[in-house]
């Protein structure tokens, strides 16, 4: 069996990883046409946590997501924890939009929720000054797998288990079928506007600066519409941040830099004292639904040609990276048992 798959960020590379594992005499090759340290997850902080999810089916994803947090799970209790950025951390996530902020499906996955009560919140509203005080939110603690660190060590773990990784750009996923490749995991992200003519795939812009404040180790959320966040690395701590919709813009905004010191500073005061490291932008590829289901492409005298699509996964490719890589490779074992294509 040869399997490509296109795309070389944290749902391409895990893809490619359980696929290669579960199928080990498969011939399993990666296209990208970006690779660490330059992908959409890079810039990111990792961080567990469903977001920019839109309508994707909630059972779908609590099933993804837990999976993933098992599998932070098992790196953060091995030897191999700072390789990957995998850290356990408490977060907060609040919000003054509104005061139904029922518990989520993913809560179960996660440790020590809790709805936040009334007098934690007054503590919390010292840091509002002239916003809209908090009306609700949870405490949890959940982990980060820092994609700087962790995509690097996923991407030769694959190479050890014999895959080959390919830069290069692909526009059309049919034509993959000419060079002898029986099946397409399509991880493209929001290059699936241009593969596959998928134009509901669209970019939320985040923006970030990464600093070096060593002593912060609490993660902190806003859930509004103009809200900051503060999420710890190993390293250095990420201060977010935006969510753009619609907007194609890599360049760094100097308006949304002041927006996230400011922001985060009211948050963390003693962040003023951190050493600014970068600013970063990047671009989340947002749908109404996470897309990952088989495409079978028939066509007269030609044997059946399968396309995986797994992408649209929105802020939250970290958070269901595993889930759905598994997912892939049970679309790929009931194709087995059906016997089509005969080469699996």
């Amino acid at each position: 069996m040869r399997v490509c798959v296109v795309g070389a960020g944290i749902i391409g590379i895990t893809s490619a990883i359980a696929v290669k594992e579960a199928f080990p005499s498969a011939e399993v090759t990666v296209f990208g046409e970006t690779f660490s340290p330059n992908t959409t997850g890079d810039g990111s902080a990792g961080l567990w946590g469903p977001y920019i999810l839109t309508n994707t089916n909630p059972t779908k994803v609590l099933r993804w997501a837990e999976t993933t947090h098992k599998w932070m799970e098992s790196f953060w209790k091995s030897e191999i924890a700072p390789d990957v950025g995998a850290s356990l951390l408490p977060a907060y996530r609040v919000t003054s939009e509104t005061d139904d902020y029922s518990d989520p499906v993913w809560a179960p996955c996660v440790y020590g929720f809790t709805q936040l009560s009334s007098s934690q919140l007054d503590k919390l509203n010292a840091r509002r000054k002239n916003k809209p005080k908090y009306r609700a939110g949870w405490h949890f603690v959940t982990y980060t797998f820092e994609p700087i660190k962790g995509l690097p060590w996923l991407m030769e773990k694959f190479k050890r288990l014999n895959g080959k990784i390919i830069k290069r750009k692909i526009t059309d996923l049919k034509e993959l079928r000419k060079e002898g490749f029986d099946i397409v995991i399509n991880c493209a992200g929001l290059g699936c506007r241009e593969i596959n003519n998928d134009h509901t795939v669209n970019p939320v812009r985040g923006q970030v600066t990464r600093i070096r404040a060593p002593w912060q180790f609490e993660t902190f959320i806003e859930e509004d519409d103009d809200g900051n966040y503060v999420i710890p690395n190993i390293d250095t701590v990420i201060m977010g941040g935006t969510h753009q919709e619609g907007d194609f813009n890599l360049t760094v905004n100097p308006a949304d830099s002041k927006f996230i010191k400011e922001g985060c500073e009211r948050l963390y005061p003693s962040l003023q004292k951190g050493k600014m490291i970068n600013e970063w932008v990047g671009l989340r590829p947002a749908r109404q639904e996470v897309r990952l289901e088989p495409e079978i492409i028939r066509e007269p005298g030609k044997e059946d040609f399968m396309i995986v699509h797994n992408y649209g996964h929105g802020g939250s490719g970290i958070t269901l990276c595993w889930g759905c890589a598994l997912n892939v490779v049970e679309i790929l074992r009931q194709l087995q048992k059906a016997n089509k294509p005969s080469k699996l």
